[in-house]
């Protein structure tokens, strides 16, 4: 039998993910970046805060929903967590593994469709970091996410872009102008040259990176979402919007703009108890 379209664009994630999982990082300078990971400490602490009271058996157990390369993972740890870090990406589990053999981490190889394997009701935090938009049916994603958390739990969802990040917006394009340096090393790239001759010739949606949805007309809806979670017995603990730093931009600038200016969000939900 044929797979099905949404199932062809989950392959492909997989194999892309396989294919950069050892310089993912080097990459990233919006994620790797020292301003964003203190931003992603205190949001993850802030999301521990509002824990409901639980079972009193050992450490909390968090969820790295998409791991990467672990980017939630080493920061839930810090915090006190045994973590469960989950990927569709064999190469990614592999590498978070290596760099926490001997720590309170187990990895979980995900399907690309579900938790599959993951029992309800058994993290007290379900977090992810820049994911939902790689999956095609992301309002099923979450509605995992609810299963597998506890009554009391927390569920996270950061580092995806802000309902108005998709309006004009003449104080962020005047701001990206001013505050982006120039990198030479972009043109080093062969995948970028592919990926924009693609864009021009086959499909304007393409993107060098797995299955990503952040068009205006094909991205994730923060109401859909919290839809979703009410459905499942969940309340909002917060939303935040944020100016996300690069490594790229000017510090000053960023300064400047980032109490006018918004294009991520992080929000949690609670589980009732």
């Amino acid at each position: 039998m044929e797979p099905s379209v949404e199932r062809r664009h989950i392959d492909r994630n997989v194999r892309v993910h396989d294919r950069i999982a050892a310089r993912y990082e080097a990459t990233h300078d919006e994620i790797f970046n020292e301003v964003e990971q203190g931003r992603l400490r205190a949001t993850l602490a802030r999301a521990k805060a509002g824990i409901g009271a639980g079972p009193a058996d050992g450490r909390p157990r968090a969820l790295d929903f998409g791991c990467g390369s672990g980017n939630l993972t080493r920061h839930m740890l810090a915090l006190g967590f045994e973590v469960v870090a989950a990927d569709v990406s064999q190469a990614f589990l592999d590498l978070v593994a290596d760099r926490h053999a001997g720590e309170r981490v187990a990895t979980h190889r995900l399907d690309g469709e579900s938790l599959a394997g993951l029992a309800d009701g058994t993290f007290d935090l379900v977090a992810t970091y820049s994911v939902l938009h790689h999956v095609p049916d992301y309002l099923g994603a979450v509605r995992e996410m609810a299963r597998v958390a506890r009554p009391g739990g927390v569920v996270l969802i950061d580092h995806e872009h802000a309902p108005g990040y998709w309006s004009p917006d003449p104080l962020r394009d005047g701001f990206l102008r001013r505050a982006r340096r120039f990198d030479w090393r972009k043109f080093l790239v062969p995948a970028n040259y592919y990926g924009k001759l693609r864009r021009l010739l086959i499909d304007p949606h393409y993107a060098n990176e797995g299955d990503i949805h952040v068009w205006p007309e094909d991205h994730i809806e923060w109401d859909r979402i919290a839809a979703a979670l009410g459905e499942a017995g969940f309340a909002p603990l917060f939303a935040d919007d944020y100016l996300a730093y690069r490594a790229g931009y000017r510090r000053d600038l960023w300064e400047a703009y980032r109490h006018r200016l918004a294009d991520m969000r992080a929000a949690a939900f609670v589980k009732a108890g």
